[in-house]
């Protein structure tokens, strides 16, 4: 069938399904569902790492390539300092903006290097809003409880305990900065549910939340006149005899040269893996997402977390071809957004966790149920309309202006038509580990936001992320100016690819790859 076709059968069975109230998975079907469909248990995907501190741990092949590629820097590289500060953050997202203000606050000399523009990050693109409990009818250990059960009761629940408890601080302090959060008409901060979640407790933006915060947080930045190069990728890092973290090696991409930093204290912040295409999947995430952080930690005998583990977001566009992979925020079934099958019909509750969606989504294509667009992808339908049918004339326009002006670039009207979704490749759940000051096991190494581990479990709760980019940007910079302060200059040396490389001979490792990679390779590969 032709997809005009298909989309007017969504509008023929809109007010059946107005009728319908479909209940969320039960415990055991919902495990069974998420094995069989999820891309997370594809074991053909999979592979041991070979050598390192998660020597035989499972994740998927492109990133264990990376951790097991060799780092770009020769052993005879020249040390000298080309800058040396308190405080390196290494990241210009939410995690790394908000990290280089607080250990400012604290008195650091803080110099923020990041591999493209400050605030180019997926922080921007955040749509959904920031996961706070903040009304009477909610509270931190509700937030805490769902956060465990959507993340598998494997959360790390003294970081968990960390968020949800500091989620009003941060509320206030970006408050303070002034992000424009939505207000309900009695000027009272305005709350949505997200899925997965038992309480209203969303904080946005309309659908511009991440780029709203990451507005405030570049200018508070700029403003505070805190260091900061751009176009300075960070590719490895620098340690003492002891294994201590001294320092980076950024290269600044205009002239290819290396720059060496002596820093007291690193925070990594690099954000995530999306841009690596994992399994072939399209993507959310922005073009410098290659899991920057990953090798270089692991190299300097940092261990990972969870790194067997991935968020695909339900709703990715599939069509047209020019928006595929690019996010459709999860705001829309949380207003009352159906997902519809190719027989025009509901066959999950919306408000179900991500992992179960995205599997439910990819059990209807799998299973011949399906809408196959001209180019060949198959996807299902979001009935955006039914926004407007429901809550009147313009909810759309009002609540989801990036959405609509996104999709009308290429003559899509969602006030009129659904649109074709399909999961997306969207969130590493996994990283390197790290204690409630985001510092890992490496003395002095810090890591903040997505590049870290242990938090979100083996599945993230919609919003959590802009709250942990807040809360463990504020402790890893706070903390990191503390001890900064306490101590001298480590010496700067590359002992430890000495190491690595000798243990890579033995396993067959590198094998002619670099990391970090920095930028995704979409070059036509010939025959």
């Amino acid at each position: 069938m032709q997809l005009l076709a298909l989309q007017e059968l969504v509008h023929k069975t809109r007010d059946t399904r107005r009728a319908q109230t479909l209940p969320k998975f039960p415990a055991n079907e919902r495990d069974t569902l998420i094995k069989k469909y999820h891309p997370d248990h594809r074991e053909s995907a999979y592979r041991p790492i070979k050598f390192g501190p998660n020597a035989g741990d499972m994740t998927v092949r492109e990133l264990a390539t990376l951790l097991e590629g060799d780092s770009p820097v020769s052993a005879e590289l020249d040390l000298t300092p080309t800058y040396s500060t308190d405080v390196l953050v290494v990241g210009g997202g939410g995690a790394g903006c908000a990290a280089a203000l607080h250990a400012h606050a604290h008195g650091a000399q803080v110099l923020l290097a990041t591999k493209l523009r400050l605030g180019d990050s997926n922080t921007v693109m955040a749509q959904g809003g920031i996961q706070i409990a903040i009304t009477k009818e909610d509270s931190p250990v509700q937030h805490f409880l769902d956060t465990l059960k959507g993340g598998h009761m494997k959360n790390d629940h003294r970081l968990l305990k960390t968020m949800v408890e500091e989620g009003p601080t941060i509320a206030k302090w970006l408050l303070d900065l002034g992000v424009l959060f939505d207000r309900d008409p009695d000027g009272n901060l305005h709350v949505k549910k997200g899925g997965g979640s038992s309480k209203p407790r969303l904080l946005t933006c309309s659908d511009y939340t991440g780029l709203e915060i990451m507005r405030v947080l570049k200018d508070e930045v700029l403003n505070q006149k805190i260091q900061l190069l751009e176009f300075s990728a960070a590719v490895e890092l620098l340690g003492d005899s002891d294994g201590a973290c001294t320092g980076a090696v950024l290269q600044d991409l205009d002239n290819k040269r290396y720059l060496v930093v002596a820093a007291k204290t690193v925070i990594l912040a690099t954000g995530g893996i999306g841009r690596l295409h994992i399994q072939g999947f399209p993507t959310s995430n922005h073009y410098g997402a290659t899991g920057d952080a990953l090798p270089m930690a692991y190299r300097l005998g940092a261990k990972l977390l969870q790194i067997d583990t991935f968020q695909y977001h339900p709703t990715g566009a599939v069509y047209p071809e020019q928006l595929v992979g690019a996010l459709v925020t999860e705001g829309i079934r949380s207003e009352g957004g159906h997902l519809v099958n190719a027989k025009g019909e509901r066959f999950v509750n919306e408000l179900d966790t991500r992992d179960v969606v995205s599997s439910s989504i990819i059990r209807e294509c799998e299973e011949g149920r399906g809408v196959r667009t001209v180019t060949g992808r198959l996807g299902v339908w979001l009935d955006t309309p039914l926004l407007d049918v429901e809550s009147g004339q313009g909810t759309l326009e009002k609540h989801f202006p990036a959405m609509v002006r996104q999709f009308k670039r290429y003559g899509i009207d969602i006030t009129k038509d659904p649109v074709l979704i399909y999961p997306t490749l969207h969130y590493q759940n996994g990283g390197v580990q790290i204690d409630v000051n985001g510092e890992s096991g490496v003395r002095n190494l810090f890591v903040a936001g997505e590049a870290s581990g242990g938090l979100h479990g083996r599945n993230r709760l919609m919003g959590n992320s802009l709250l942990d980019l807040m809360v463990f940007g504020k402790r890893a910079g706070t903390t990191a100016a503390e001890r900064a302060k306490a101590m001298k200059h480590g010496k700067l040396t590359l002992q430890h690819l000495a190491r690595f490389r000798a243990e890579a001979r033995k396993h067959s490792g590198a094998l002619g790859v670099h990391s970090p990679m920095l930028f995704p390779d979409y070059a036509r590969k010939e025959g």
